[in-house]
């Protein structure tokens, strides 16, 4: 017998560089699809990470796109009808204007950007979404898991 399943909410949101993915990445990518039935994924493009740390070691968007696709399909088990991964070319994306989209799902450091999103969706007059925040996934050591350290260590080889 083959079951439904149902989903809190059609179309959630979510963005960021997704940058040699990782633990936290896997984290939030995995509340995204538990959430709703469509997972709109905004992936950041070079304009918005001049200034981030070891910028120069960045994966190109080519490459963090299929790192996602392989994730979302091949460890979640998400078919590409369920997901759509759309280039982020300045910090709000498709968030403020789309009226479909229903929550969006950050993590607790990227929970500011969240409440602004709600803000320029209020001013628009558009419906805020329902946030979902997730805690921040910690290593061994107790430290947050985070792109820009993992950076680090390869700028260090």
């Amino acid at each position: 017998m083959e079951y439904k399943i149902s989903y809190p909410y059609k179309y959630v949101g979510l963005g960021g560089s997704f940058d040699h993915l990782h633990e936290g990445h896997h984290e939030l990518l995995q509340t995204a699809f538990k959430m709703g039935e469509k997972v709109g994924i905004a992936l950041t493009t070079n304009e918005l990470h001049f200034g981030k740390e070891i910028e120069e070691l960045i994966e190109p968007y080519n490459i963090r796109k299929e790192h996602l696709e392989d994730f979302i399909i091949n460890k979640l088990g998400k078919k590409k009808e369920e997901f759509v991964i759309m280039p982020l070319k300045d910090p709000f994306g498709v968030a403020i204007t789309d009226e479909n989209l229903q929550a969006h799902v950050s993590s607790l450091e990227t929970y500011k950007m969240a409440l602004k999103i709600n803000d320029l969706r209020m001013e628009r007059g558009l419906a805020p979404l329902v946030l979902i925040v997730i805690p921040l996934v910690q290593n061994e050591g107790g430290k947050k898991i985070s792109s820009s350290d993992i950076r680090k260590k390869i700028a260090k080889k």
